[in-house]
């Protein structure tokens, strides 16, 4: 029932929004940027890239606001502006990795495991170990309460293509979970 009345609302802001109301896109602006910086941060795993992401998203979000024309898809849309700003960091910081490794010639540090502690910490650890498209779906799947089709919307891939990536994701993180790799 709260999570109905908070779409709700968030289809008037958006509304209200695309009318002119400033007040009411930084009230949209309020409630959403926590959840596309965490939703930046997931892809990215930088804090900073993720907010810079996030910043880059808004920008255009206000920009094409005008365009969008079902209120009900702003969640899918901005999850899928902002994971575009992700993907182009992650481009960049990949290229610059590349030739900062051409140019020192020393392979890449491997990232040490976090996974050991709490049964949470484990689940977060296996969580940020998976790949990019896996990790991105299991995040809006099930820590944003998106549907299979929203995700897909907000990624910019088929349903189906969600749903390969969910069930690699979940044996992966069976397999992490129950110490099979």
């Amino acid at each position: 029932m709260a999570l109905e009345k908070a779409r709700i609302l968030d289809e008037y802001l958006v509304a209200s929004a695309k009318a002119g109301d400033r007040a009411a896109f930084a009230l949209l602006a309020r409630r959403w940027h926590r959840k596309l910086v965490a939703h930046a941060w997931r892809l990215t795993g930088d804090g900073e890239a993720a907010r810079d992401a996030a910043q880059t998203g808004w920008g255009e979000i206000a920009a094409g606001l005008h365009r969008l024309r079902d209120e009900r898809a702003f969640p899918a849309w901005a999850y899928r502006i902002v994971s575009r700003a992700c993907a182009g960091q992650i481009g960049r910081a990949k290229r610059r990795r590349e030739l900062a490794d051409a140019v020192t010639g020393e392979p890449p540090v491997a990232q040490p495991d976090a996974g050991a502690g709490l049964d949470a910490d484990r689940l977060r650890a296996a969580v940020r170990a998976l790949p990019p498209d896996q990790r991105s779906a299991v995040a809006l799947f099930h820590f944003e309460d998106m549907s299979v089709a929203e995700v897909a919307v907000a990624l910019h891939v088929p349903a189906g293509t969600v749903k390969t990536r969910l069930m690699h994701a979940r044996r992966k993180l069976r397999a992490a979970l129950e110490g099979e790799e």
